[in-house]
């Protein structure tokens, strides 16, 4: 078993990601993610026999997609999301735990944006939130094509405490581009260490397998900048979030966006991950649009008006994030929302 410590603690902000569509990658022939900026949000295979994940645009493929379709585009204008019937019965997490993970030695005293503190910090505050609460109108046990759960099923959870672990796991070097079936690999000893280990311990819970500055899945920054999947496992279907060192990106996920300071891409996109993950716990087959699009991706990197991201004060402290969609938003026309 790896051996366990506390990493370094920090403070401040947060992070930024969109919604991108990629076309099937070898990453054992080191071939990177071909990105289609026609359709940005959807849900697309990465790796040869692994389940398909969900990727997040930078914020210039975002910014490249609006000026080609609209300023509105990608924020809403396909449709509201629909329910997609679930796998095994899962569409949401209805009591959502999540669990943060630093893999490898590369964080040892090498955290310069204090990225460590940070997600701990707002993930410890984001449940019960105001802000995280529109995930709520979101529910499992219901007709595939619903639109508006209705106090009907299940629906997805928003209680505070749902930060539930953190494992530095600095026992060996992580790889220096892990592949997608390695952080699954990774997601599936968290589970282990966690004590989640059958397929009702892990029904709604997310893994965040954080990879160390300097080190990161391949494409990160110019073709992603985060995404979600999940792994099948003795332990059951485990949800994973591929979580790069947001700031090693800069702008093009999310530093200064808004104005909201260096930082603020790290809370933006963990933020955006956890929502969707609620929502879609193995993509897709939770909450969606007609374009494939899910609740963080239709109110990513938006910069003006309504749903704009902006920063927001939680129990844990203030944090920049994105807004999220509400189906039930405008009578129902549905938007993007910084509380429900």
């Amino acid at each position: 078993m790896s051996t366990i410590a506390r990493a370094p603690r920090s403070v401040m902000v947060f992070l930024g990601c969109a919604f991108v569509t990629i076309l099937p990658l070898l990453h054992g022939q080191g071939q990177q993610p071909g990105i289609d900026n026609e359709k940005p949000g959807g849900t697309q295979f990465v790796e040869p026999g692994q389940p398909p994940v969900h990727v997040h645009a930078t914020v210039e493929q975002m910014g490249k997609y609006r000026a080609t379709h609209g300023a509105g585009a990608g924020a809403g204008t396909v449709s509201n999301l629909s329910y997609h019937g679930g796998s095994s019965g899962i569409g949401v997490e209805t009591t959502p735990k999540i669990y943060l993970v630093l893999w490898g030695k590369q964080w040892i005293n090498n955290d310069p944006s204090g990225e460590d503190g940070i997600l701990e910090k707002f993930l410890s505050g984001a449940g019960g939130s105001s802000w995280q609460n529109s995930v709520t109108q979101y529910c499992q046990g219901v007709a595939q094509g619903t639109v508006s759960c209705n106090g009907a099923g299940q629906a997805a959870g928003n209680q505070p405490g749902s930060f539930a672990g953190y494992w530095y796991d600095n026992s060996a070097s992580a790889p220096s581009h892990p592949t997608q079936s390695q952080l699954a690999g990774e997601a599936v000893r968290a589970a282990q260490y966690f004590g989640n280990t059958t397929g009702t311990s892990n029904a709604s819970v997310q893994y965040v397998i954080a990879t160390a500055h300097g080190y990161s899945a391949r494409g990160f920054g110019v073709q992603y900048c985060a995404w979600h999947s999940s792994t099948n496992s003795s332990y059951g279907n485990i949800a994973y979030t591929n979580l790069p060192y947001i700031t090693d990106a800069g702008a093009s996920c999310g530093a200064n966006f808004n104005g909201l300071g260096p930082y603020a891409g790290i809370t933006i996109v963990e933020g955006h991950e956890m929502a969707e993950t609620i929502t879609d716990q193995y993509p897709s087959t939770g909450w969606l649009d007609s374009s494939g699009a899910e609740n963080g991706d239709k109110c990513a990197w938006i910069s003006s008006g309504q749903g704009a991201s902006a920063s927001i004060t939680i129990s844990s402290g203030t944090f920049p994030v994105q807004s999220l969609w509400s189906n039930a938003f405008n009578s129902g026309a549905g938007g993007c929302v910084l509380a429900y």
